[in-house]
C-alpha cells in the first residue's frame, strides 16, 4: 500500500511538470503564408491554450475560421483547419508547429493533397 501511494504521488509530480513545460502559445500570431499563386498572405493565427488543448482560429479570405483537433505538447503543436475554395469546396489544412520563444515554425499540408508542405514562420504579436 505504502508503494502505491509514493507511486501515486510519483505519477502526479510527473504529470505536473510536463503541463509546466507546455510552451506559453496563448495569443495573436502574425505569419507571411505562401499561397499557389507565389503571393505570400499576412495570416492571423489566434491561440488559447489550455493544458494540452489547444483552440483559437486562423485568418483566411472568408473571414476567421475555427481550428479543430488542436494539441500542444511540450513545445509542439497541432491543429487542422476546414476553409472555403472556389465554387463551394471544403478543404482541410493541417498544421503542425513547433514553438522557439516568440515564433512559431509551421508545416501546413492539405489533407488528401499532393502538394508538398508549406512552411512558413509565425510570430507573435505584443
Amino acid at each position: 500500500m505504502k508503494y502505491r501511494i509514493l507511486f501515486l504521488a510519483a505519477c502526479v509530480i510527473f504529470v505536473g511538470m510536463a503541463l509546466a513545460y507546455a510552451a506559453d502559445v496563448s495569443g495573436k500570431w502574425v505569419a507571411q503564408v505562401p499561397g499557389r499563386d507565389g503571393q505570400t498572405r499576412e495570416t492571423t493565427i489566434t491561440l488559447k491554450a489550455e493544458g494540452e488543448k489547444l483552440t483559437g482560429s486562423v485568418s483566411g479570405r472568408q473571414g476567421d475560421n475555427p481550428i479543430a483537433d488542436g494539441k500542444i505538447k511540450g513545445d509542439e503543436i497541432s491543429f487542422t483547419v476546414t476553409g472555403g475554395g472556389g465554387g463551394g469546396q471544403q478543404f482541410k489544412f493541417i498544421y503542425k508547429g513547433k514553438v522557439a520563444g516568440d515564433e512559431i515554425k509551421f508545416s501546413r499540408t492539405r489533407e488528401g493533397g499532393d502538394q508538398p508542405a508549406q512552411e512558413f514562420t509565425a510570430k507573435r504579436v505584443k
